[in-house]
């Protein structure tokens, strides 16, 4: 069955859109919602309540020092309610790669389940494309070293591939498209998460929401999630 409803999302019209910029969600697996302080204080009782949502990507931080003033409260409502979370880190290309890492390691307290890390990177802030890229790159590896687990990029198509193509193989990738069908990156390169509208609009969000797809089951998108090594070693001992 599971089969059979991804090669319905491959091979079906899904980008029927209804009035509040969702497609047919009956040819889709997950559906997940990303939010910061912008989207104002959430009533996520009644986000779960009205709707179906399977995850949520929550703003932590950005640049080398600033903390989303809403995110603590998202990330532990998120936790409540059993929602499927993740918390992403908006960067500036002027900042130094290192530092931005430490205050999104510093402020996200990250719990088994939890899906990857996130680098959100769509400016270049007036900075050459070759540094920064490198400090992405240091951004990357420094939170990849301490969790042990690849973090996810999110920028749109344009600028991946503008940008960030050749750069960055093997990072598990989140592109954002406000379109009709799919992104199809020139390279081939296949993406986890879709982020097809900026403009949904959700029971319990007062504001404008963006809106993402997974084209998969809860157990693919383990595959995409935080466990320490503790737990690991514990579910492959368990009989």
């Amino acid at each position: 069955m599971r089969i059979f409803s991804l090669l319905l999302f491959l091979l079906s019209p899904l980008w029927i859109v209804r009035h509040s910029g969702a497609p047919d969600f009956k040819t889709i697996e997950l559906q997940g919602v990303d939010v910061s302080h912008h989207q104002r204080r959430i009533d996520w009782d009644m986000v779960v309540d009205k709707q179906t949502l399977d995850f949520a990507f929550v703003k932590a931080t950005e640049g080398h020092e600033y903390r989303d003033s809403l995110f603590r409260r998202n990330w532990d409502a998120l936790r409540r309610l059993g929602i499927r979370r993740g918390a992403y880190h908006f960067f500036r290309a002027y900042g130094c790669g290192q530092e931005q890492a430490m205050n999104y390691l510093h402020t996200v307290e990250m719990m088994p389940g939890d899906i990857a890390p996130v680098l959100d990177i769509e400016r270049t802030d007036g900075v050459s494309p070759e540094i920064m890229v490198e400090e992405a790159r240091l951004w990357l590896q420094i939170v990849e070293s301490h969790l042990g687990i690849k973090p996810i990029i999110y920028t749109n198509q344009l600028f991946y591939e503008q940008y960030l193509v050749g750069h960055f193989e093997g990072y598990p990738l989140w592109i954002a498209r406000y379109s009709e069908s799919w992104p199809l990156l020139a390279t081939g390169e296949r993406w986890k998460i879709w982020q097809y509208s900026s403009e949904g609009t959700l029971a319990g969000i007062p504001e404008k929401v963006d809106l993402n797809l997974f084209p998969g089951s809860s157990d693919m998108l383990d595959q995409l999630c935080w466990f320490p090594a503790s737990v690991i070693r514990d579910v492959e001992a368990a009989p």
